[in-house]
């Protein structure tokens, strides 16, 4: 129970990975605040997490003990992100940890001079400008407090380039230079900030996660086997499991990863080792 007495925020907890997160957070003794949009989004080319996915995550953290508030709520609209951290402050006292999970895969799947400025701007603003406006709410309880840790979920997109996603790309890069600046702004004041870079996960049925299924879509990979073909990019020859990335997330966020700040971890089967 690392985590007991912890009050975290998580953005994208609906499903996926941030299921995975919440769980493993409230499966530590965690006290959870879980946002997500709750509706889908015009320009994003498949279906987000709903407000029924979220409840679920919730319901299953409440099971594993842990005290829950739910909210809906868009990272590109900084008075969602406020309320949210209002939430925490109202409910729990004070926020611990932040866990900046939500993001989109698509629109993806073309070279660079093809993609327009609306989805490049869609994909900048959730992936990239959404951690920031996360951060930037919770920051200031951090300083507060003394103390604090923000754990950004980026990519293997964030450590290497992949054809047609450059959008995607840029965010993820983009994130972990926020990632490593935050860092270094907020040593001083108790507070740690470190990046996740997970690879090729595993939809798992239980998560309700789709992220690996919609990627296979962008580059028109076969979707009846694309697992296998995934699988086979690892050197591991395995997908990374959602939890894999979560119990790692778990320890960023305790006090065991206390001298641990400006780090970009990957968790991709050593994809990125190449």
């Amino acid at each position: 129970m690392r985590l007991t007495g912890k009050r975290v925020l998580i953005t994208g907890a609906a499903r996926g990975i941030g299921r995975a997160i919440a769980i493993a957070y409230a499966s530590e003794g965690a006290d959870l605040v879980l946002l997500d949009v709750g509706d889908d989004i015009n320009g994003c080319p498949y279906p987000l997490g709903t407000a029924s996915q979220l409840s679920t995550t919730a319901h299953v953290c409440r099971e594993a003990g842990a005290s829950v508030a739910e909210c809906l709520g868009d990272v590109r609209n900084s008075g969602h992100l406020r309320a949210a951290t209002r939430t925490a402050l109202d409910r729990f006292g004070g926020i611990d940890i932040l866990i900046n999970n939500a993001g989109i895969a698509a629109p993806s799947g073309r070279p660079a001079h093809d993609v327009s400025d609306e989805e490049w701007e869609l994909m900048l603003d959730i992936n990239l400008s959404g951690s920031w406006r996360a951060l930037r709410e919770v920051i200031p309880t951090m300083i507060t407090q003394g103390s604090g840790s923000v754990v950004n979920i980026s990519s293997t997109a964030g450590m290497v380039g992949y054809r047609y996603f450059p959008a995607y790309v840029t965010a993820k890069h983009g994130l972990i230079g926020l990632t490593r600046a935050a860092a270094l702004d907020y040593a001083p004041l108790g507070i740690r900030v470190n990046a996740l870079c997970p690879g090729s996960v595993r939809d798992d049925p239980l998560l309700e996660g789709r992220m690996l299924f919609e990627i296979a879509r962008c580059l028109a990979v076969p979707t009846v086997d694309h697992e296998r073909t995934f699988a086979g990019a690892q050197p591991t020859n395995r997908l990374v499991e959602a939890n894999d990335v979560a119990t790692t997330a778990v320890w960023l966020g305790s006090d065991d990863a206390r001298q641990v700040t400006g780090a970009v971890i990957p968790v991709d089967g050593g994809f990125t080792v190449r």
